[in-house]
């Protein structure tokens, strides 16, 4: 079975690869740079507060994209398995990826608060709009 709304699950699963990259390809180095050692005896808080700010940026991203977006993932697999995984649905699913890119970039890059908050927003309103349209479909 295709269903066009496979293809924005695919590119957030990818993205999601980009970010892990992205993350152990600053921490790695800062670690190094820093001589900053994990021991697991200490609080995990205690390494991040050694860590520079714009690495840990990528690693708090990495996390973020293992929140929300599990649900964009089971919300977009229902519509595929329902055969509405096109037009509008798709639509809404491409938004809510490039909307999560962009927060990344943001978030990875400069990390404003109040322009990632409002890009986290649009893209949960595409998400709750999926939602309510798959909701609609189930029940």
């Amino acid at each position: 079975m295709h269903s066009q709304i496979l293809v924005p699950v695919m590119a957030l699963v990818l993205w999601s690869f980009v970010m892990w990259a992205w993350l152990y390809a600053t921490r790695l180095p800062a670690m190094i740079r820093l001589k900053v050692g994990f021991n697991p005896r200490k609080q995990a808080s205690e390494f991040n507060e050694r860590m520079p700010p714009e690495v840990r940026w990528k690693a708090d991203n990495y996390n973020h994209l293992m929140e929300q977006p599990t649900l964009f993932y089971a919300i977009a697999l229902t519509l595929a398995l329902l055969g509405a995984g096109e037009g509008v649905n798709a639509w809404l699913a491409w938004a809510y990826v490039g909307l999560r890119v962009v927060h990344s970039l943001v978030q990875a890059t400069i990390n404003v608060i109040p322009l990632r908050f409002g890009l986290f927003m649009a893209a949960s309103l595409a998400l709750l709009a999926l939602a309510v349209r798959a909701a609609l479909l189930v029940i």
